[in-house]
């Protein structure tokens, strides 16, 4: 099996990452803040670690304002309704997943919110100058996705970051197709809030996510209940992280993340070259076939991302030729109906392939070999 689809979950995993997992299920089952005795002590050092890199990883001087989450979208849950009030208003990009436009939709049908998605430019950018335009004395969040999980394209998170700050409003980034390729750190991207999962460039296991609050914003908790601490009031606390972490966290998942996110920070650079690396190649070898349609602008700068429509072939199909020749890609709507509808295939759906850091380039060339099997053949 080819695995192209490292932009839904990176596979496979870097050794220790897996050894990590296995070692915590076999060698430390207990509960990390549970308990005085020596394996639930031991359980919260790996978590402790775990949140020490990822502040490493994101240049925050306070571990205790990186939360554990089971998901990015949990993430964004908690960033988003931990901060808006009756009658405040939204903006986000065009480019939103639905872990954000879900829940922004569902809090503007409810009368809450009022929402604006804003437009991009030809490349699929998001202008600050349009983010100037719209920001209102009633906005109270503006939310961007820093690459779209459809065409790859980067945003200019850290100047809209600016324009936030200039107006006094808080900035929450999806990072989920960045984490651990780019510098999504909340003073780099001029964020008060990033939101990203595990087990994708940071090539943790599945069910782990991460919400890194910048030191000006505390959100509400999404969830309350036994933290651990302060256990005499029925009371949530206030003390950081415990706020935001009630329950038995994921600690098999949370000792693969930290051998993930210290792999991530040690390669990040070169992961980045050359995921960007095969995808160019990829394009090259695509461009020509008949009836196909790269989904990026050539000029625009992108992640390890590469969608394509082909005319008159649905994209499941094309998936499911390419899932029959052992080349596992993603074919659908990612997700993100707002991008779709922009780019003009709501109604067609795209192919996706996002190789990874353990892919070749013999991979790459038979991928798009097959590929162009499949459209000449129909």
């Amino acid at each position: 099996m080819i695995y192209l689809d490292n932009a839904a979950t990176s596979f496979p995993k870097p050794p220790q990452v897996i050894r990590a997992v296995s070692g915590t299920m076999e060698k430390l089952g207990a509960n990390p803040g549970r308990g005085g005795h020596h394996l639930a002590l031991q359980a919260g050092r790996v978590v402790q670690a775990c949140r020490e890199e990822a502040a490493r990883l994101l240049g925050m001087e306070k571990p205790e304002r990186i939360v554990f989450t089971k998901n990015c979208t949990e993430a964004l849950n908690l960033a988003i309704s931990g901060v808006l009030k009756q009658g405040d208003e939204v903006l986000c990009s065009h480019s939103e997943h639905n872990a954000v436009m879900r829940l922004l939709k569902r809090y503007a049908a409810w009368g809450q919110i009022a929402l604006r998605v804003l437009p991009p430019d030809g490349m699929g950018i998001l202008q600050p100058h349009t983010l100037q335009e719209h920001i209102t004395l009633r906005t109270a969040l503006v939310v961007v996705c820093h690459a779209s999980n459809v065409t790859g394209v980067i945003q200019p998170v850290a100047r809209l970051g600016a324009i936030c700050r200039e107006n006094g409003v808080p900035l929450l980034v999806d990072a989920a197709q960045t984490a651990g390729v780019l510098d999504v750190s909340p003073e780099a991207l001029r964020a008060d809030m990033v939101a990203m999962p595990g087990h994708k460039g940071l090539l943790g296991p599945h069910g782990t996510g991460l919400l890194a609050l910048g030191e000006r914003i505390d959100p509400e908790p999404l969830m309350v209940g036994g933290t651990g601490s302060a256990s005499e009031s029925m009371l949530q606390p206030d003390l950081l992280p415990d706020r935001y972490e009630s329950g038995t966290l994921n600690l098999p998942g949370i000792a693969g993340l930290l051998q993930g996110i210290r792999f991530a920070r040690r390669y990040r650079s070169e992961i980045h070259e050359y995921e960007s690396y095969l995808n160019q190649r990829f394009r090259r070898q695509v461009a020509g076939l008949p009836g196909l349609r790269l989904l990026h602008h050539p000029d625009a700068e992108c992640v390890g991302i590469t969608s394509f429509v082909v005319e008159g072939m649905d994209a499941g199909q094309i998936a499911d030729g390419l899932d029959a020749s052992g080349i596992a890609v993603r074919g659908g709507l990612h997700c993100a109906p707002a991008m779709h509808t922009w780019l003009g295939t709501l109604q067609s759906g795209a192919v996706r392939i996002s190789p990874g850091i353990y892919n070749t380039e013999q991979e790459i060339d038979d991928a798009a070999a097959i590929l162009g099997r499949i459209i000449t053949a129909r």
